[in-house]
């Protein structure tokens, strides 16, 4: 979809460009914002090979499994629907710890993962469970304590210190986060967003 989308934008804007004479301008708006591009992308490449191996680092020398440690008594109270030693329990627990250290990489095949786990506990098929509702608000919120991708962003486009985003973004992904929580939970006690799970399908699951 989003590929329709862009290409959709730049055919209004080849369009719109020669209805009024300015196709000239559209062209080289296009050629200049291409070389920027690219060498915004060219300055991330030091930047995030420095972060994101630290952050391999952090992985290998299993401080991301400690953080997930020191997670799981707030997983249990977040998710009671789910076994503490069933599968979708750690993969939960290993997403959000990295997520947590910025390990994009590493969180999103968690999450996939998790998701996967916790279809199999789900007694209605089409239909997602209250844990899944809350691992993907909490996904999508995450708390950051280290914004790698930002920090590049940043780095490459010359910010003098560009760092001082990592205060702001634990604040914001705390508040993003503790919002998120309480939506889930709040929602889940409607009785319009209850799941009404078919007895068949249950025993089937």
């Amino acid at each position: 979809m989003i590929n329709y989308i862009w290409a959709g934008m730049l055919i209004i804007g080849f369009v719109v460009g020669a209805a009024t004479g300015n196709l000239e301008a559209v062209t080289k708006a296009a050629i200049d914002n291409a070389q920027s591009a690219f060498e915004l992308s060219l300055g991330l490449v030091g930047v995030m090979s420095l972060w994101l191996g630290l952050m391999r680092i952090a992985e290998e020398s299993g401080i991301v499994e400690k953080l997930a440690r020191a997670l799981k008594p707030v997983t249990v109270r977040l998710f009671p629907d789910v076994p503490p030693e069933h599968p979708a329990m750690g993969a939960m627990i290993m997403n959000l710890a990295a997520n947590v250290l910025g390990l994009g990489d590493a969180a999103t095949p968690l999450g996939l993962k998790a998701m996967q786990e916790l279809q199999k506990l789900n007694p209605v098929k089409d239909t997602a469970t209250d844990a899944m509702c809350m691992f993907l608000a909490i996904n999508t919120s995450s708390v950051t304590l280290i914004s790698a991708t930002t920090v590049a962003v940043l780095a490459a486009a010359g910010s003098a210190n560009p760092t001082e985003i990592i205060g702001p973004t634990i604040i914001a992904t705390a508040c993003s986060t503790t919002v998120g929580i309480i939506a889930a939970k709040l929602l889940s006690k409607l009785p319009r967003f209850r799941m009404q799970a078919n007895p068949g399908e249950q025993q089937e699951g």
